[in-house]
């Protein structure tokens, strides 16, 4: 089928469509993340760094980074004729997160990005959805320099429950996200399913 056109007679199909968070520390790789694998031209809201907020805006670690997300990133992907995901990239900045609340609104699930180099970063997003309850996974980002450690050692830093999927991923490559998304969806889906379990036992 052809997005949006019937193929053959047969009827258009209207596709479910879901919301996925895309959150993690200043610098761990968001907008790229959306960028990557957006079938439209990603909305992105930057900003560039001043001389201003260097008091606040902690770069150790991501020198080269000039610019910041200041609202929000947006994408789209459609993962099968069926079923297309909308994209929102939270900032990552600690004066910007009000707008997590308002981002994460019906949202289906999230993925939490992780850069090895500054761990301690995503400890913020992991601890607000895990307050929400709202199903998330941890994509470790594979900077090229950043030190590799195996997923349970990562795992064990982040004290992540078991059930919380943690693997590693390049958000410059379409399928490595790709793989991500499917994962988030999967999880968020078997996450509801378990919920509806307890509540009719």
């Amino acid at each position: 089928m052809i997005f949006g056109r019937s193929e053959r007679g047969k009827p258009p199909v209207e596709p479910v469509t879901l919301k996925i968070l895309v959150a993690g520390g200043f610098g761990v790789g968001k907008t790229t993340l959306v960028g990557a694998v957006s079938e439209i031209r990603p909305l992105r809201t930057e900003e560039l760094l001043t001389e201003a907020g260097r008091p606040v805006d902690d770069t150790s670690g991501v020198e080269g980074k000039h610019t910041t997300t200041v609202a929000m990133d947006f994408g789209r992907i459609t993962l099968r004729e069926d079923l297309v995901l909308y994209l929102f990239g939270t900032p990552g900045q600690e004066r910007f997160w009000f707008m997590w609340d308002e981002l994460s609104e019906g949202a289906l699930g999230a993925v939490v990005l992780a850069d090895t180099r500054r761990l301690e970063d995503c400890f913020a997003a992991v601890d607000y959805f895990e307050r929400r309850s709202i199903p998330f996974l941890v994509g470790v980002n594979c900077f090229e320099g950043a030190p590799r450690y195996p997923v349970e050692d990562v795992r064990q830093a982040l004290d992540l429950d078991e059930g919380v999927p943690l693997m590693m991923c390049d958000a410059r490559d379409r399928e490595s996200v790709k793989e991500a998304l499917i994962g988030v969806v999967q999880h968020a889906m078997a996450y509801a399913a378990d919920r509806r379990q307890i509540v009719n036992t």
